[in-house]
């Protein structure tokens, strides 16, 4: 026997393992781990370390820690019910509301929360100007976490005024990304730092070197701010110039970005608090976060009720995901979906098709200039089925980065969450599920203004599409669930 034939058996027996591993260790989806045999059967060598740096799920180790730094509020749960079973005008509502979602988001780690004053931003810009002014009128905590935060124009505009106000005494928190902000020096952090902020890189990379992270495929794809306790922001809105508008290919940029007054505000402080626990390692309690001033008093602010809701591959389950899947199964009328990429797994095409077959008008928007041209053509060769039977699609003149569904006339959420693979499973999102019909009739009106400036993605615009064409959505499809 020559050398060969070991080589081949201790490749095969790797393979094997793997392939074990991925069922029984880490319980990837079937789709998955066909998708990654694939790859470790054409390409020995490389299919091994792209499963290294994208396949292999966390640690338990990893996972472990996650779980025991989580904050569970239960006064802040328990203040919020009390109010609930006492004010009949909450009840009535959440009466009329739709109490299968709401009971789902709850037990998927989110209370319902009322009595919120919610604006919603349509461009970076405006999000832009009014984070600005909030972050310059905080006097006591800023907590803040970006996938995103360039050491650009837009940038430096923000960290500025964090400096300033740390410099002031106030209290400030911040966490990046390690991936996401890859290009930005970590002295640009330091500064904040010097300045008696606090920073912290969420899966930081082995021995400091930026480009040696085997975490990479795991990233805190959240946009969060809270000020005082009393003010948060969160959406699709990242810290950079791009966002803002001002990269030339890409405008216009529409994107979309809430500021949110009264309880809620709680909800996304104890998201960043569980993520701040983790990177910091901090073991506060609830009642110590609470005296230092976090979680003020509850003061109802507008009329919205809200839910956030969160998933990472720390958990088992996909619990966004899965609340898509049951807004999309309960709509009666209408689903709009505005996404940047719409690389949906079989669940959730199932949940469309389903409404479609029901009777239900869907519409879909995507962007037709593309941040990565083969995300463009997979997203392109899953919405042609949905214009097959019978959906409405559109291709965004410009950047679409908003990452909204609207159903029927009560409920829509916007938050980070893309339709894809990634934000499914490998990313930290938080999404905000929202409960107003006022607030869906102008996201409904928004709708049509962005349908005005698109084009109509028919059945003649996909005959059109040259044979390459067809033949790269159909290679670049069959890795979509895995990257």
């Amino acid at each position: 026997m020559n050398a060969w034939f070991w080589i081949f058996i201790a490749y095969i027996s790797t393979n094997f393992l793997l392939f074990l591993s991925m069922v029984f260790l880490e319980r990837k989806k079937l789709s998955s781990i066909i998708s990654w045999t694939t790859v470790l059967t054409f390409l020995p060598i490389l299919g091994y370390l792209l499963y290294i740096v994208f396949g292999s799920g966390l640690s338990f180790r990893v996972k472990r820690m996650i779980a025991n730094h989580k904050l569970y509020e239960v006064e802040f749960d328990e203040k919020v019910a009390d109010f609930l079973i006492s004010d009949e005008t909450a009840k009535q509502k959440l009466k009329n509301s739709d109490m299968g979602l709401i009971k789902c988001c709850y037990n998927y780690g989110s209370i319902i929360c009322p009595g919120n004053d919610v604006k919603v931003f349509y461009n970076g810009q405006d999000k832009l100007n009014a984070l600005l002014a909030d972050l310059e009128n905080a006097k006591e905590s800023i907590n803040m976490e970006y996938y995103i935060f360039a050491d650009d124009e837009t940038g430096k505009a923000v960290m500025d005024v964090l400096i300033r106000k740390a410099r002031d005494g106030v209290k400030v928190h911040f966490i990046y990304d390690s991936i996401g902000c890859l290009h930005a020096s970590r002295r640009f952090f330091k500064q904040l730092e010097k300045a008696g902020g606090e920073v912290a890189e969420f899966f930081p990379p082995f021995a400091r070197i930026r480009l040696i992270n085997l975490k990479l495929n795991y990233r805190n794809h959240k946009k969060i701010v809270v000020i005082d306790g009393k003010i948060a922001y969160t959406g699709g809105v990242n810290i950079r110039d791009d966002h803002i508008g001002k990269d030339k290919y890409l405008s216009p940029w529409r994107d979309c970005h809430l500021r949110i007054v009264g309880p809620g505000v709680h909800q996304l402080q104890n998201v960043f608090l569980n993520d701040w626990r983790y990177v910091k390692k901090e073991n506060y309690v609830f009642k110590k976060y609470v005296e230092e001033g976090y979680f003020p008093k509850l003061e109802l602010a507008g009329d919205t009720f809200m839910q956030v809701v969160v998933s990472g591959p720390d958990e088992p389950i996909q619990y966004t995901k899965e609340v898509f899947i049951k807004l999309l199964t309960n709509a009666k009328k209408q689903i709009l979906i505005q996404t940047p990429y719409f690389v949906p797994d079989e669940a959730f095409m199932s949940a469309l098709r389903i409404a479609i077959a029901s009777g239900v008008r869907v519409k879909i928007m995507i962007p037709s200039k593309p941040d990565h041209r083969t995300i463009f053509w997979v997203s392109l060769s899953y919405v042609k089925e949905f214009v097959e039977l019978g959906a409405d699609v559109y291709l965004f003149n410009g950047f679409m980065h908003s990452k909204v569904i609207v159903v029927d006339d009560d409920k829509l959420t916007v938050g980070t969450c893309n339709i894809d693979h990634r934000s499914f499973s490998l990313n930290f999102e938080d999404t905000v599920m929202l409960y107003s019909k006022r607030l869906n009739e102008d996201y409904r009106q928004q709708f049509e203004i962005d349908a005005a400036n698109s084009r109509s993605a028919d059945l003649q615009y996909f005959k059109r599409q040259r044979w390459l064409t067809r033949f790269a959505q159909a290679v670049f499809r069959l890795f979509s669930q895995i990257f």
